[in-house]
């Protein structure tokens, strides 16, 4: 299991982040902004890009390949959430939002989108790690569940071209289930392909002649 210190972190703040000291507001945020960030190097985490999250990010993370991605936001924070769960849409990673946004209606909305962690209001340094260390560990554990299921869901669907397969050569040739498995199994072995593909093409095969 990978440790918060291996991985290389990209943080996602707006552009406007700090930028009016004579906003209260502002200035709020950017000393929680400060402080996550200070945290984060205080840990020894390995920051290696800030990005705002624009229509670029998509581009911007394919190219830099971070292995957790850090999202600071201002109050409003479902605008970046929503930039950055379509940047990771086809390559997941753990993500790792921090934001002042009280409202916490969308919440759930937010870790079905996919981050992994919602933080809201400050946090001092001291408490960024197992925030990250917890976050990671979420991770891997449900993308190990992806895995397992995706697996299910493959053998199943063999299991079923393979029983099919069955069929079209008990159909056509009058055998036995277990002389219909024995073809399909010495004919994988002879070719080196798998049961599976073997069964697809006799079914392809079939539907042709059909």
């Amino acid at each position: 299991m990978s440790s918060v210190q291996d991985l290389r972190l990209v943080i996602i703040a707006p552009d406007s982040l700090g930028t009016d000291p004579s906003d209260p507001d502002a200035e709020s945020e950017a000393l929680r902004s400060r402080s996550l960030r200070i945290g984060l190097l205080q840990n020894g985490c390995n920051i290696v890009a800030v990005l705002p999250a624009d229509v670029f990010l998509p581009e911007r993370l394919a190219q830099i390949a971070p292995d957790m991605i850090i999202v600071d936001a201002e109050s409003q924070a479902r605008d970046t959430l929503e930039h950055v769960v379509m940047a990771t849409r086809d390559a997941r990673r753990p993500i790792v939002l921090f934001t002042e946004d009280n409202d916490t209606s969308h919440v759930r909305d937010a870790i079905a989108a996919g981050v992994t962690a919602y933080v809201v209001a400050g946090m001092a340094p001291e408490r960024v790690r197992p925030v990250l260390d917890v976050a990671l560990a979420r991770f891997q554990h449900e993308e190990g569940l992806r895995r397992e299921l995706a697996d299910a869901r493959s053998q199943l669907s063999e299991r079923k071209t393979i029983d099919r397969a069955k069929g079209v050569l008990m159909n056509r040739h009058g055998m036995s289930e277990e002389e219909a498995y024995s073809r399909l199994r010495k004919t994988a072995m002879d070719k080196g392909l798998k049961l599976a593909d073997v069964a697809q093409r006799i079914i392809d095969v079939s539907d042709l002649l059909a």
